[in-house]
This record gives C-alpha cells, structure tokens and sequence, in this order.
C-alpha cells in the first residue's frame, strides 16, 4: 500500500467525521520540511474556522496512528479555483474545464500535459491538447489540476 493510500484511510474517516467532504491530500516528504497538505469541500465552502476544526480532528488521529515518521507540517486547505483533482470523478465533474497533468511516465517521451478535460470514461480522461486528443489512464496521473479563470 502505498504512503499516500495509507494516509488518506487515516484521515478520510476523520474529515468526514466533521462533517466535510474528503477531497484529497498530498504528502511531499522533504526531511525536516516534509508537508501533509489535506483537501476539504463543503457545499457551504470552506473558512479558517473550517480548516482549524478539521487540522484539529485530523491531528488527533495522526498523533494516535502515527504514520509519518520525522518531522512534518500538516495543511487543511480548500482545493481552492485552480484545485487539484485526484479521482476520476474529478476529472468526469469538471469536463469542459482546462487542466495541467503530470504523468508517472511519459507518453512518446512527454510527462506534462495542458490542454481541456474532453470526456472521462472507464478510468482514462480524453485530454484536447493543441487540436490533438490524449487518452490517459487516470492511475497513470501523477498530479493534476484545474487551470483556473480569473
């Protein structure tokens, strides 16, 4: 199981728990500068006073499971305008949209991908870049997120 699987069956219960929507998270171990940035949605939106009560719940329970080994600073964030999408339903909610993707391993020796969500079907996004379409397996996204529009 990988760290990240293993972080989000501690912490999904916990925000949920609280009554937020678990978006997703991202670990960046870095030594002594390691990060644990955590997702959370809510209909209503997301405030500070928001992001404290879950850092609190989700604090309690990393103390007790203790996953992460060394220093780390942990974050609770909204996914915000340009927000990162982590499963395949994000991609499938926010077809029409632009996204940036970075793959696991290159497709003909490109990683980086930008361009818009066309469609989203059993586990490969449909990705319109300069007038060509990408097939992309969803597990193969390393990283993505939505480019915003201000």
């Amino acid at each position: 199981m990988s760290k990240q699987s293993q972080l989000e069956q501690i912490i999904r219960p916990a925000v949920e728990a609280a009554g937020f929507e678990f978006w997703g998270l991202e670990y960046l171990s870095q030594g002594k500068h390691s990060i644990l940035r955590v997702f959370i949605e809510h209909e209503n939106g997301i405030n500070v006073d928001d992001c404290a009560e879950v850092s609190h719940q989700v604090s309690g329970v990393l103390d007790v499971e203790d996953p992460i080994n060394g220093f780390y600073n942990l974050e609770i964030s909204s996914p915000g305008m340009d927000r990162p999408l982590f499963t395949e339903q994000h991609f499938a909610m926010y077809v029409g949209e632009d996204a940036e993707l970075r793959l696991s391993f290159p497709i003909n020796g490109r990683r980086k991908f930008k361009g818009t969500i066309e469609s989203v079907n059993n586990g490969k996004i449909s990705l319109l870049v300069d007038g060509e379409v990408h097939e992309i397996d969803v597990p193969q996204v390393e990283k993505a997120q939505l480019i915003a529009k201000y």
